[in-house]
């Protein structure tokens, strides 16, 4: 059964804790070295990658020379790094490496150790495959179940709103939005043609880079440039429906405007921009100090949501940004005092 990275998140330290190696299975693009790397950040590990479709068996196995009667193996750079101290080793593309190579990792998965090296006691492995049940998309070889028996295998299934928390600080206002508004552009899930580009959400990433760079991330620049740029990034038909929507796209207000200015610029909001609003704000806010008038600037965005989103918004808050429920309890909202709006709005 496919997860998301929340569920992955929530459940694979109990594996890595217990120094057992982690093999992640999942469609390409969808972020699995990006969580590898978060898992490395989270538990303060420096992340030593390498990719086993380019290596050689020496590159694995390191190579001998002579000492005196015997010989010794000499470990790669990268694998005496995680013997000498504690890192997290990442294997890429683990089914797509010689058979050679994957008998050395079958060593390396089942005994911590390679030709007499052995792991640092807190180095953990992890790995990523293009497998599992998306497999047969994909030029890699089967895994047999002795190898899968070395290792702990989740199969990923992000959704949508996994990729829009990640890009909430990692794209431009103008691809989150539309991917926000075109959930169905995100990426490609069905069976795809030869040859042909589609998107994903690394792509959405790369493309997101690129308007960044270029100067071009608020869209109505150069539309034509964007258009085959896009093309090139996530296909045709994503790249339509992202010239489109860019030609009509009016940037929205963030929330540090509203906290600055107030609520005039968002007054007359439609319901799926007010949603894309409060996405951002539950970033912003998170462990962020208001001033006074911020705190009555975010009261008054409180009382011109929706009441649905209202009560949303308010969970949010309380989630990301406790401290300000105490500011925000002195505000009157329309005529009543804050917890009383909220109340009513529950009720």
């Amino acid at each position: 059964m496919a997860i998301d990275f929340k569920t992955f998140n929530s459940i694979v330290d109990f594996v890595l804790d217990d120094k057992k190696p982690v093999l992640i299975r999942g469609r390409h693009g969808i972020g699995k070295s990006c969580v590898v790397y978060q898992t490395g950040e989270r538990r303060g590990l420096p992340v030593v990658e390498r990719r086993a479709s380019q290596m050689t068996e020496g590159d694995l196995m390191g190579l001998p020379s002579v000492d005196g009667n015997s010989t010794k193996w000499n470990a790669p750079d990268w694998f005496k790094a995680a013997c000498d101290s504690a890192v997290l080793l990442f294997l890429d593309e683990v089914d797509r490496a010689t058979m050679e190579v994957r008998q050395g990792i079958f060593e390396l998965t089942d005994s911590r150790k390679l030709n007499g090296w052995h792991l640092h006691p807190d180095t953990i492995i992890l790995a990523a495959v293009n497998g599992g049940e998306h497999g047969a998309n994909y030029s890699v070889g089967e895994m047999d179940p002795a190898e899968l028996d070395r290792w702990t295998c989740f199969d990923i299934d992000p959704t949508v709103e996994d990729w829009l928390t990640w890009a909430k600080e990692n794209v431009t206002t103008l691809v989150w939005d539309f991917i926000n508004q075109n959930r169905n552009h995100l990426e490609h899930n069905d069976d795809p043609e030869p040859n042909k580009v589609y998107p994903s959400r690394r792509s959405w990433h790369r493309f997101s880079d690129c308007l960044t760079t270029g100067n071009l991330a608020e869209g109505k620049k150069n539309l034509d440039v964007v258009f085959h740029l896009a093309t090139g990034y996530v296909g045709f038909e994503a790249a339509v429906a992202f010239k489109d929507f860019a030609e009509t796209y009016e940037s929205i207000v963030t929330p540090e405007d509203v906290l600055r200015d107030g609520v005039d610029k968002v007054k007359n909001l439609d319901i799926n921009k007010f949603n894309a609003l409060n996405e951002k704000f539950e970033v912003v806010l998170k462990d962020k100090e208001l001033t006074e008038p911020e705190i009555s600037n975010l009261a008054s965005y409180f009382g011109i949501l929706p009441a649905e989103l209202a009560v949303h918004f308010w969970g949010k808050v309380c989630t990301s940004n406790p401290s300000v429920l105490d500011k925000l309890h002195t505000e009157v909202i329309n005529g009543k005092p804050f917890g009383l709006f909220i109340a009513d709005l529950v009720a």
